[in-house]
């Protein structure tokens, strides 16, 4: 067994009731990384929360690493989901309106729980997640290079791999640092995003404004 196949659940939920207890486990988990970190995650601390019994949660899940995977797996499914939908999107917009569209998407994820994203983006650095996330990534990766090729940016994927690189580091670098204010990320992102693309800064707001 690989080990990214020994981090994936025990067994798939077929029911109505255990799909609802797997669903209340990682909620339970969600919960307690957001709360404490990945410290105060513990396969007993999340069956209490969740109302389970050990013995179910082991039935799905025999250590804390495979609730985090799965929960990592979760968190990249909407980000690659939120990629798709911007670069599909962004083909019929002006370079720049494109350009701020994928840069939203592409912290959007982090926005919407920004605390439990920290979290997960340090328990993701540790843990194999296997070719079926790889592969969606590579998906995203070939969607970003043809979207530069249609707006004939020079070596597409160069540039793709770069921007990646820049967008990743610097939120990276924030939510480890506890800065968990996306909206101010992405504004600072942004000039640095435009000025790869060789795209003019946006004008400054007037007085007042």
């Amino acid at each position: 067994m690989t080990q990214a196949a020994a981090l994936s659940p025990r067994k798939t939920p077929r029911q109505t009731r255990s799909r609802a207890s797997v669903e209340a486990m990682l909620t339970a988990a969600a919960q307690i990384l957001e709360a404490g970190g990945i410290a105060a995650l513990t396969t007993n601390a999340v069956a209490e929360r969740a109302g389970v019994s050990i013995g179910t949660l082991y039935q799905y899940f025999p250590n804390k690493e495979t609730i985090l995977a799965e929960l990592v797996r979760r968190q990249k499914a909407q980000f690659f989901e939120d990629m798709g939908q911007a670069v599909a999107a962004a083909h019929d917009l002006g370079l720049r309106e494109a350009a701020r569209t994928v840069l939203h998407a592409s912290i959007r994820h982090h926005a919407r729980a920004p605390v439990l994203s920290r979290e997960l983006e340090k328990a993701e650095m540790q843990l194999p997640l296997g070719p079926d996330v790889c592969a969606a990534g590579s998906e995203v990766d070939a969607a970003m290079v043809a979207l530069l090729t249609h707006f004939a940016v020079p070596q597409p994927e160069v540039a793709a791999r770069d921007l990646s690189a820049l967008c990743r580091g610097m939120v990276h670098a924030a939510l480890f640092a506890e800065d968990c204010d996306l909206a101010a990320i992405e504004a600072r992102l942004r000039p640095a995003v435009f000025g790869y693309l060789g795209i003019a800064p946006d004008a400054p707001a007037p007085d007042g404004a």
